[in-house]
């Protein structure tokens, strides 16, 4: 007999639609959710499950509202924030990294993330600058700094470890990470054909600030940096380059399509 596949449930934390709804206060709000069953290939979870290209998407409109009411996109955030932990946690990583509007040198652009993972676990903000290559489409990530909300803080070296962990596994993600396949199998089966970070494109600095908060709640951290990291990159190559790109991964080859366009 043929395998059901059985309906997938809306849950609180979300699962593929995770992070799908804005923290911002956005008095009009429509979420539409499809569940694809028939996949030409067996698929599985990502970690973070939907929040990072669900994050990713957010706050890329998030800068493109911001560059339509010509505002600064830290400014422009906290403009529709109205929780508190959230608020600060924008303005700590804003503060570390020295946000400002200062230009930056050709193709060298600066950008914001952030996001309370699944809506109900811990608040982190990410910034960072990266420089395009036009030549060759790659994205050198320099310098980052991040802050992060999880509560009463039991260990600060396990947060922190966290949010670094994150943010270098969504670099990889966002930039090289892509399984391919033909009409019948995976294609990239080995670490040939399946490109990753390398040791050579980490970030030059990286900085997480904890916001410590005794008494409340422990608030999970495993999962809540990827998102943000990921949209800080697709704002920065937006602010370094002028163009939008929405197809993850950012890889050299649809970074250069994308400045030919």
């Amino acid at each position: 007999m043929p395998f059901e596949l059985p309906d997938i449930l809306i849950v609180p934390p979300g699962l593929a639609d995770r992070n799908a709804v804005p923290l911002y206060t956005i008095p009009n709000k429509r979420i539409l959710y499809h569940f694809v069953k028939p996949m030409p290939i067996r698929t599985s979870a990502l970690r973070a499950l939907g929040a990072h290209g669900n994050v990713f998407a957010l706050e890329s409109f998030m800068d493109e509202l911001a560059y339509l009411a010509e505002a600064d996109p830290v400014e422009f955030r906290l403009r529709h924030l109205d929780n508190p932990r959230a608020r600060m946690v924008v303005e700590r990583a804003a503060e570390a990294f020295g946000w400002s509007s200062d230009p930056l040198p050709e193709n060298v652009g600066r950008g914001f993330g952030f996001a309370q993972y699944k809506n109900m676990a811990a608040y982190c903000a990410v910034a960072l600058t990266l420089r395009v290559e036009p030549e060759t489409g790659r994205i050198a990530v320099g310098n980052v700094a991040a802050a992060v909300d999880s509560g009463e803080a039991v260990s600060l070296d396990g947060i922190r470890n966290q949010i670094e962990g994150g943010i270098v596994q969504s670099l990889s993600w966002t930039l090289y990470e892509e399984v391919v396949f033909d009409r019948s199998r995976v294609t990239s089966i080995d670490w040939s054909s399946y490109p990753m970070l390398r040791f050579a494109s980490v970030p030059e600095t990286m900085v997480v600030h904890v916001i410590d908060r005794p008494g409340e709640p422990f608030l999970g951290t495993g999962e809540a940096a990827q998102g943000p990291a990921a949209a800080a990159i697709g704002n920065a190559v937006r602010h370094a380059t002028g163009k939008r790109m929405t197809t993850l991964p950012l890889s050299r080859e649809r970074v250069i399509q994308s400045l030919d366009a």
